[in-house]
């Protein structure tokens, strides 16, 4: 099959199961207008199980349109200080051990269609077998995921192996104490899962500074300090990739790693 077959397989096999969307015509639109249908159409999608069939043609057709874009592997990359990475780029085309996803208390991934927060671009890129894991995982649990903490997946069609969960702290009017502890928690948690899961490497996101309004200049601060102490006080050689999208995040990480 061509990425065009495969992609109009999955949009008729989903919308079999969503009405919603009886009204496109995915064979007279576009391979990009097909490209956003698709992937609103998994953005929406209640976790059910999923055939094997599906999930073949799914996952040739996601890690095709992941290599279109082109794979970053660790190993291409330079280290700023000691074992800590700076790298700037899309998270979901970074091969490594481990990527971290900020994820909301849900787990499910995100469900408003095209949004371009990474929980919704992991979810998009890696499959609908995610949402159904971390659907199965909360339902094991049996209550929301708390603030600060961290759950483990594959990372099925992406190029990490592992997805590390973590739901990063709210900030809605004042930076208190409270607040940073529970970011250096998220950073804590995912670095121990990591590592009890055999990654030797792990590649963080700028949790909680999207829309849950975490101040960059701090939430920098805090990842780089809470990294650093980790891996001294656990005699850790864990390599630590700071993933930064946008250029300002940038500047900061680069300011903190530069000259030590």
């Amino acid at each position: 099959m061509t990425q065009t077959e495969r992609r109009l397989y999955l949009i008729k096999r989903l919308g079999q199961q969503d009405r919603r969307f009886d009204e496109y015509t995915p064979q007279h639109m576009t391979s990009a207008e097909q490209k956003r249908l698709l992937r609103a159409m998994m953005n929406v999608w209640m976790p059910t199980p999923i055939d094997e069939e599906y999930k073949r043609i799914e996952g040739e057709y996601l890690r095709q349109e992941i290599a279109d874009r082109g794979i970053t592997r660790i190993e291409e990359l330079s280290p700023m200080q000691g074992e800590l990475y700076l790298w700037q780029g899309d998270i979901t085309t970074l091969a490594c051990d481990a990527i971290v996803n900020a994820a909301n208390s849900q787990m499910l991934g995100c469900f408003v269609p095209l949004h371009n927060c990474i929980d919704n671009c992991i979810h998009s890129a890696a499959g609908l077998s995610l949402r159904y894991r971390c659907c199965e995982i909360m339902r094991e649990q049996g209550h929301e995921e708390e603030t600060g903490q961290a759950k483990i997946t594959p990372g099925y069609n992406l190029p990490s192996k592992y997805v590390i969960h973590t739901v990063g702290p709210i900030v809605s009017g004042r930076l208190t104490e409270e607040h940073c502890e529970l970011l250096k928690s998220c950073y804590l948690s995912c670095l121990k899962l990591a590592e009890e899961n055999g990654c030797k490497s792990i590649a963080f996101c700028c949790i909680s500074t999207g829309v849950f309004g975490f101040p960059q200049k701090e939430a920098a601060q805090i990842a780089v300090d809470t990294v650093k102490a980790y891996k001294v006080e656990n005699n850790s050689d864990i390599k630590v990739i700071f993933n930064v999208f946008k250029d300002d995040d940038f500047q900061l990480y680069y300011a903190l790693l530069k000259d030590e």
